[in-house]
Parts: C-alpha cells; structure tokens; sequence
C-alpha cells in the first residue's frame, strides 16, 4: 500500500485555473510569545518551546522497517500588517528523523474541508495513527482507539495538519471578529500566511512543497497555489485533490441542475446493492453493478434529464423503469420527483416501508425513522463515524503528544 500511495505522490501533477489574487500579507515574523488559545499546560511537558509547541519523539514499523519521527504540535499566529495577532493557528506536524539529509524531504500540508472541518479526518487517514477498521476496510470504527497506520504517508513525506481558524484549536485572536475568516479569500489568504510562516520557522524553504486537500479543502488548495505564488514567491511541487469539490454543480441538487443527479446514482446503486433493494439486477459484484449503473447515468440518464419535458411518453417510462432498478425505489416515488431523487430524499424512501432512514456519511448504517419531513437533514451514520475519531484524536493529543489544552476541539 505504501509503495502504491508513494508512486502515486510522486507521479501526481495538477494544473489549476489561477483563482483572483487578494492583496498580499503582512511578512511579519511569527511571535515567540505563547498563543493566546494555548493552556498553560501545554508548557509543563520538558520539551515545550518557549511559545508553547510541545515536541515529542515516536517511532513506527512499515514493511518491517523501524521509522523515527518527530511530531510537533503547536500554534503558529496570523498577523496583521501592523504586527497584530489576528488568530491563532493549531497544526500538528510530523518529520522523518535519521534520514539522509543528502537531499532535501518533501512537506505536505494538509486540510480537509467543510467549510468548517478541522484535520482530523486526514491526520487519521494518512498520518502515523489510525482507527482501527476491518480488514478490507469496509467495517465501521468500533472503538476509540488509533494503532500505527501502516499505510501512512510519512513514509515518503513530512506532513502538516492544520486546522483552520475556528476548527481544532485555532481560534481568532482576542477582540477580532471571527467571521472575517470565513469567507473564501480571506480563508486562503491566512492559509497561505501559515504555510510561509511555517517553511520560514522550520527552514523548509528548499524542500519540496505540497498541499493536500479535501473537499471544500480542494477548492481551498486551488486558489493556495495562486496566493502563494504571487504573495510570497513559493512554487508548490504538487497538489493532491481527495474527493475534489472544484464544480459545485456535481453536487447541488437543484432541480434546475441536472449533472449531480447523474453523478450520484453510482452511489444510490451501491447503497441498494448492499441492502439488497436492487429488482432484477441485485445478481453479480458491487463493480458489475456500478459499471452498468456508471455507463446508463452518463448516457441515457443525463440525457433524459436535460430532455426534459421534451421526453416521450415511452422514453420516460423506460427511464422510470430503469431508475427504480437502479436505485430500488418505487416507480411512482420517482415520477413524483420528476426522475431526480436527491440524497436527502432516497435515505428516507428506499426503506421507507420498514420505517428506516439511511446515513450519508455512510448508507450501510440505518435508524428508525426521525420525523416527518421527506427532507430532514439528519444523518445516523454521522456520530457512528466521527465519535471514536474525535474520542480518539482527544486522548492522543493528550497522551502521546503531550499537548494539553482547556479548549474545545472543534472537529467541525
């Protein structure tokens, strides 16, 4: 797996349309005065910094390989053009240690996305820990606990989580207005803010440079590269987008918007796939399954959706028939929404009739039914699934980082 990811890093080369340039930032050197959001605790352990980053050493076995690391945990402040603390940005940090300095070892700073999202679904995707899954990774975490991940990236990159401000444990800077900072340019201004103050800090001006997004934190990596070339002359190697949020129309439903419903049926398919609610097509693999699925979406789908009205009578019926085989819902449900089911909806009808909703983060979990409106945005599978990252994430930054803090950890 690692080989796999490593070949992968290395061969990945994006090339983004440049987003509009914001006016540039204040080159201020970041303060050594401990970070208004640290608690003082954070500076009892023996290898605290003066401004509160508390440093601890780790090792871990990949393909029977010891690795030693360093992990940094700590604030780095966004100032002004005055010198004035804006916010407080919470980051933990992991660097290979005893390798050969020969040549210089790539950082890759990673975020996730929401907006609202810290890094804690990345940091325990790729980072030196995990929650333990299944062995073929379809299972739930059951426990909050983390075990080395075998698969990490810091086998072959330094990695840097950050959290933006108001997630984690960044915060705004006391008596600034927060909301400033959510808000797209200025959100990737001081992103781009930390990612100098950091390669200035820890002298990694010469390493090779990458950003890893997800999500929303893919449109956030795109206009990155621009602010960070233009405000402060540094050229990222590569940009990693996970689950790329870069066109919003694939996934607005709206019903003026015909493509994210197409696109989304792969994923109805594979959720009536493992319930066992597909009629005349539940024989053969989930890959058969989402290989016709795929094919039929793009092709007879998308086209019957921007035929609208325009449709016959015997094409519609088709459609109406393929649908409800594609996805396991009623054919009257679908003629009633005029062949575009959005996810809301299809978690609260495909079981509809044992009175069970499904989640979004995941359609294999199910509850009992909440309510009465078609549309109600709750999700069963949310909390199954962040519970024991956030349980365990807090105990780690505790324990094994030794970072203590009396602040909430805003995971979103």
């Amino acid at each position: 797996m690692a080989t796999l990811l490593r070949n992968a890093f290395l061969s990945i080369v994006f090339i983004l349309t440049a987003m509009p340039v914001w006016s540039a930032e204040a080159d201020q050197s970041a303060p050594k005065a401990p970070p208004a959001a640290a608690s003082p605790r954070a500076k009892e352990s023996p290898s605290s910094a003066a401004d509160g980053t508390v440093v601890t050493q780790h090792t871990i076995t990949l393909a029977g390989q010891k690795l030693s690391y360093t992990a940094t945990a700590g604030f780095i402040a966004i100032t002004d053009d005055a010198g004035k603390v804006q916010a407080n940005m919470f980051y933990v940090a992991y660097t290979r240690s005893g390798f050969d300095a020969s040549a210089p070892r790539p950082v890759t700073f990673a975020f996730n996305g929401g907006p609202g999202a810290s890094s804690m679904w990345l940091h325990l995707g790729v980072g030196p820990k995990r929650v333990p899954l299944a062995a073929d990774g379809t299972a739930l975490p059951n426990a909050s606990v983390l075990t080395d991940n075998e698969a990490t990236w810091l086998d072959f990159t330094d990695l840097v989580f950050i959290d933006p401000v108001g997630t984690g444990y960044s915060r705004a800077a006391d008596g600034v207005d927060a909301k400033q900072f959510y808000e797209v340019s200025r959100d990737i201004q001081v992103a781009g803010s930390f990612v100098r103050r950091y390669i200035t800090r820890y002298e990694r001006w010469l390493s090779p440079k990458f950003i890893l997004g997800e999500s929303y934190g893919t449109t956030r990596a795109a206009g990155l590269v621009n602010r960070l070339q233009d405000a402060a002359g540094i050229n990222m190697n590569g940009v990693i987008l996970v689950s790329s949020a870069l066109d919003f129309q694939t996934f607005s439903f709206d019903p003026t918007n015909d493509l994210a419903y197409a696109l989304v049926l792969p994923s109805y398919a594979a959720t009536a796939w493992y319930l066992k609610k597909l009629p005349g097509t539940q024989t053969g693999s989930l890959s058969d399954v989402l290989e016709r699925t795929e094919k039929w979406a793009l092709n007879d789908y998308l086209v019957a959706l921007a035929k609208g009205d325009a449709l016959s009578d015997v094409e519609r019926k088709r459609i109406v028939e393929q649908l409800a085989q594609y996805t396991g819902l009623a054919q009257d449900e679908i003629e009633r929404n005029r062949l575009r089911v959005g996810p809301l909806r299809y978690g609260r009808r495909l079981l509809q009739d044992q009175h069970m909703m499904l989640g979004r983060f995941d359609g294999r979990v199910t509850s009992a039914m909440s309510g009465n409106s078609d549309y109600a945005d709750s999700d069963p599978a949310f909390f199954l699934l962040t519970g024991p990252l956030v349980e365990a994430l807090n105990h780690y930054l505790q324990n094994e980082l030794q970072y203590r803090s009396d602040l909430r950890y805003e995971f979103l």
